[in-house]
This record gives structure tokens, C-alpha cells and sequence, in this order.
């Protein structure tokens, strides 16, 4: 696990937490920050998995 995936992680549950917060209040625009958050999370998270299984390769390799 990296900084990547870490980060993305958090800023998942960072935009959950503004989503239903949003939703709880009836505050449209933080419900989509929100949203938009927690894609920008999964992607930063896609990056840190990726960066981990080419390290991973690239460890299998030397071996």
C-alpha cells in the first residue's frame, strides 16, 4: 500500500461523509462535491493499486 491508495482512500470517505451530509440537508452542491470526491478518490486509488502490482512486477523480475 502507498500514499496513492492511502490518499485516495480518505478522500473516499472525506466525500461520503460530504454526500450524505449534503443529502441530509438538502445542500445540492455538497452532495456533488461530495461525489466528485469520492470518484477523485477511487481514481487516486486506481493509481496507488497500479503502482503497487507494477512494483510488484518489477520485484518478480529481479528475482
Amino acid at each position: 500500500m502507498n500514499k496513492d491508495t492511502v490518499d485516495g482512500n480518505l478522500k473516499q470517505v472525506k466525500g461520503s461523509v460530504k454526500e450524505a451530509l449534503g443529502k441530509v440537508t438538502g445542500n445540492t452542491r455538497l452532495e456533488v462535491e461530495g461525489a466528485t470526491e469520492k470518484v477523485a478518490g477511487k481514481a487516486q486509488e486506481a493509481v496507488g493499486d497500479t503502482k503497487d502490482a507494477a512494483k510488484k512486477a518489477a520485484d518478480k523480475l529481479r528475482d
